[in-house]
């Protein structure tokens, strides 16, 4: 029997699409589920003997309450359903459990109370221990403390306002596959720490390569400013900012990328069949720009053929390339076996078995540099190793230009970067955390300001107090690292803004409850990034202990300059910090003293330690009036230390 098809009437029809409207908006104004910051998850470390604040969002006027440790506490979300919960002081322990109630239930495992510290500034606070695998291979592979863990923040700017969360970011704890993405200074820091103390450390993560102090300052804190206020005032104009990526983007647009011949040739350069015409030699290491060719931005393309023997061959090896400013691409007998794309990584290819034959081997490296000196790093090692056998790399090379880079267009257009503009980090990737209870904060930072020194000397107070404001912790320890000794050493006295800007930070220790790392015997010349985190870790945990841990009578620095006496024909110099007493750490005289009469025109001065002081002079200068120490950017011998085996710090008395 065919059924018959029945309609609804119009009036009934209205009536159920009246319903549905209804119920829809019944339904998306069911009361919001509780919700967390990012940084209060699984894992997370909370600050013991402090009262910690835990806080989120909710439907406005909706009840959560929070059990941990056998106690409850409860709450009521405000009108725009922002909601917090304090915690009283804990000792350190766990893990623990946390419950949080509301319209829905979370829990969070694994929780620990320990020490929380910030660290943040730029590439040096970034840089992981990936970065630093061949110095650190030991202390990554027996890396194994579920007690020390790291959140790491990712890159975020906003030139608005701040943000009240992060849209990423989880507790990460010590392993040998997780430890390689924790900052290598912070976690240096932490374990030293933790094996002094035995309680667990969490270390909050925000920093970004190549960013200036300005961009981690709130907009309040950069009041006294008026010239950067007006930027960020500037900035917030959305069509203004705009208009940078819009005419920059025509003036990059309005050049065609110009070929490699590298890869446009048949065949092409890397391959084993091509025959090299008009190539010339070249040193490796070095750089280009100083071996003939001049002002290069651009692709060259290097080759080698080395003889491998038979030994060496059928089983895996390593590729080591130092470092290359900025990308490589790497090809063994015509296949592609590495490749980094910027130019801070240590260069460490794993060959596979097989990668190597015996006899000749053809080696090609195509380089990429957009600016400045380009090439293989000096002073780092160049080889292939398989098991205990070695071949060098160094020497004699052959290259050739695969491409040269046009130089863009400037205008007013160019130049800008969101993550370098005054408080754009601060907004989107530290105010999110400020209502995170910490014990202290870890800073490195520097290198992008040295271009003004006297300007960073007043930034640095200025930050420091503007975040004890945001945490609103009273004194919180601030403890920074001094920039440490780069670029080509100086045989003369000079002046130097990089000395300029380790005096800002030495003047920095005028702010209460601050602490100063030195580090000017642990740089190197060819690397901003240098391999010695380790012992910068160690020196800032030792200022920890004194400051934020209460060992008073802790030697935790190096000298520090106090005041210089001018009798006759010497000056002498006081400084504290002396501990066991004042020694070179070479057993030679104290280096890089320079004195200067009236006209502040330095020489070198013969010194001299007579007791905790320091004796200086230069039979060319009658009436000296003025000091220097160690005042280069990269100072060839400061060993003046104390005997506690630190470096005293960099300083001068004409300023």
């Amino acid at each position: 029997m065919k059924r018959e098809k029945r309609y609804l009437p119009a009036r009934l029809l209205a009536k159920y699409a009246l319903y549905a409207v209804v119920t829809f908006f019944v339904y998306i104004d069911v009361p919001a589920q509780v919700r967390l910051p990012r940084v209060i998850r699984d894992s997370m470390v909370l600050q013991r003997d402090a009262r910690v604040r835990c806080w989120g969002w909710s439907a406005p006027g909706e009840k959560v309450s929070i059990r941990f440790n056998g106690k409850t506490y409860k709450t009521k979300a405000s009108a725009d359903g922002k909601w917090q919960v304090w915690l009283p002081p804990m000792k350190a322990g766990g893990p623990y459990t946390m419950d949080i109630d509301a319209s829905n239930h979370l829990r969070l495992n694994d929780v620990l109370v320990g020490d929380v510290w910030i660290c943040s500034g730029q590439s040096n606070m970034v840089h992981q221990m990936a970065l630093h695998s061949e110095r650190y291979a030991a202390e990554i592979a027996s890396a194994n403390n579920p007690q020390i863990r790291h959140f790491w923040i990712p890159t975020m700017t906003d030139l608005q306002q701040p943000h009240d969360d992060l849209p990423a970011g989880s507790w990460k704890s010590a392993n040998p596959q997780d430890v390689r993405d924790f900052s290598a200074v912070a976690y240096f820091f932490a374990k030293a720490i933790y094996d002094k103390y035995h309680v667990p450390i969490g270390l909050i993560n925000a920093s970004v390569g190549g960013s200036p102090i300005q961009a981690w300052t709130s907009e309040e804190g950069l009041a006294a400013f008026p010239n950067i206020t007006a930027t960020i005032q500037k900035n917030k104009d959305s069509s203004y900012t705009s208009s940078f990526n819009r005419h920059g983007g025509a003036s990059a647009n309005s050049y065609s990328k110009p070929v490699d011949k590298g890869f446009s040739a048949i065949p092409q350069w890397y391959d084993t069949t091509y025959v090299p015409t008009h190539w010339r030699p070249i040193t490796v290491p070095g750089y280009w720009e100083d071996q003939g060719v001049r002002d290069l931005d651009g692709a060259v393309w290097y080759r080698k053929e080395v003889e491998i023997p038979a030994s060496m061959t059928g089983m895996p090896a390593r590729l080591v390339l130092g470092r290359i400013v900025d990308a490589d691409v790497v090809y063994l007998n015509g296949k592609q076996v590495g490749n980094t794309t910027y130019m801070y990584p240590q260069r460490r290819y794993v060959l596979p078995a097989g990668a190597l034959k015996p006899g000749k081997n053809l080696l090609v490296v195509r380089i990429t540099n957009n600016g400045g000196k380009g090439g293989f790093v000096p002073d780092k090692p160049y080889c292939i190793t398989t098991g205990n056998d070695t071949i060098d790399l160094k020497g004699t090379w052959w290259y050739k230009v695969g491409e040269v880079a046009v130089p863009a267009q400037m205008n007013r257009f160019s130049g800008f970067s969101a993550q370098n503009s005054p408080s754009a980090l601060y907004n989107a990737m530290l105010a999110p955390e400020t209502k995170y209870t910490i014990k202290g904060i870890l800073w490195y930072q520097g290198e992008s300001n040295t271009g003004n020194p006297a300007e960073y000397g007043k930034l640095i107070p200025a930050l420091i107090k503007d975040w004890r404001s945001k945490w609103g912790e009273g004194e919180l320890p601030f403890l920074y690292v001094q920039l440490p000794n780069f670029s080509d050493v100086q045989y003369l006295p000079a002046e130097s803004q990089w000395a300029a800007t380790r005096e800002a930070q030495l003047h920095a220790l005028k702010v209460r409850n601050t602490g100063m790392a030195v580090t000017i015997d642990l740089g190197e010349w060819n690397d901003i990034h240098p391999d010695h985190k380790k012992e910068v870790g160690d020196r800032l945990a030792l200022l920890a202990q004194k400051i934020a841990y209460g060992e008073t009578m802790l030697v935790a620095s190096g000298p520090l300059f106090e005041s210089a006496k001018v009798t006759g024909d010497t000056i002498v110099v006081s400084f504290t910090n002396t501990g066991g007493g004042l020694i070179t750490n070479d057993g030679e005289a104290p280096g890089e003293f320079a004195i200067a009469g009236a006209d502040k025109k330095f020489v070198w001065a013969k010194a001299t330690i007579e007791g905790n002081k320091v004796k200086v002079w230069n039979e060319a200068i009658a009436s000296p009036l003025y000091v220097r120490y160690a005042w280069a950017d990269n100072p060839d011998n400061p060993n003046l230390y104390n005997k506690e085996g630190l470096p005293a710090s960099p300083f001068r008395t004409d300023h």
